[in-house]
């Protein structure tokens, strides 16, 4: 089944934060399984050479605002859309992405999620649709599923090996709280993301999403991802290649950056001076 035009820029922006695991790592957690082989890791080494490998939690937990500026390619690279999106500690998240002349934005404000989609001709904010606020929710936590698992109401579990386009990957299956899960691939020799797979439904309907990760580059102390090559089953744009531009770590960003603005007042109508006609 084709996505509505709305509903699918609505899930491209959703996947968008999806791939956006800029830092995700921890310290300190339990194995939840083992993988076959004796000489494979167990979860809690994998996870915290991830950690290592993006600079170490001190350099983490020192990130508590983020700005990225890249763009999107769409249909194979006929459509091209500039995006902003920015971060908030703890769990304030905004994206904004430019497309034929028309800005969207969707934003969680840290209790809500709301948006602007001009492309079906709204260019009010309103609230968004519990499904998609859910995952931004969910996004707006900028260190990851990989840290205080447990008090976000995550499992990992580490279940296997897998091949990902010939580089050898640790299979982890992260669930939410909500039942959701995705499938995070860690490169062998680095223990960094190099691949995700999701299922969520948005809008009433299911996207399943793979995104190819890498491009990592030094940013302050740490290291993050610069391109994700993002694949949504059935979305009429087909995939889409994102690439950061450039990425601020602690920008200043003041909390009505994320909050909802009213709606623009409508226009007076013509001759009306509100003196009854005379």
């Amino acid at each position: 089944m084709k996505l509505s035009l709305r509903t699918a820029l609505s899930a491209t922006a959703a996947l968008l934060l999806a791939a956006l695991l800029v830092v995700p790592a921890a310290t300190g957690q339990e194995a939840a399984a083992q993988p076959a082989g004796d000489t494979a890791p167990d979860l809690a080494t994998l996870i915290a050479k991830n950690l290592d490998a993006k600079g170490g939690e001190a350099a983490l937990r020192a990130v508590k605002s983020v700005r990225i500026n890249g763009t999107m390619s769409m249909g194979g690279g006929q459509m091209t859309a500039p995006f902003v999106w920015e971060w908030k500690a703890p769990n304030k998240l905004r994206m904004e992405f430019t497309l034929q002349g028309m800005t969207g934005v969707q934003a969680f404000d840290g209790d809500s999620g709301w948006m602007i989609m001009p492309f079906a001709g709204k260019t009010d904010p309103e609230k968004m649709p519990e499904e998609l606020a859910s995952e931004l929710k969910d996004q707006a936590d900028f260190y990851g599923p990989f840290v205080d698992t447990e008090e976000k109401g995550y499992t990992l579990e580490l279940v296997g090996e897998e091949e990902v386009e010939g580089t050898p990957a640790y299979k982890v299956k992260v669930t939410n709280d909500r039942g959701d899960v995705t499938w995070v691939y860690l490169d062998q020799d680095y223990g960094l993301e190099i691949e995700s797979v999701s299922k969520r439904k948005i809008q009433g309907q299911e996207i399943e999403a793979t995104t190819s990760i890498g491009d990592y580059k030094p940013v302050g102390d740490l290291v993050v991802a610069h391109s994700f090559d993002v694949t949504a089953k059935g979305a009429p744009t087909g995939g889409q290649t994102l690439t950061f531009d450039s990425v601020e770590l602690n920008p200043d960003l003041p909390d009505a950056r994320f909050e909802m603005p009213a709606a623009a007042a409508a226009p007076a109508s013509e001759g009306n001076d509100g003196g009854g006609g005379r």
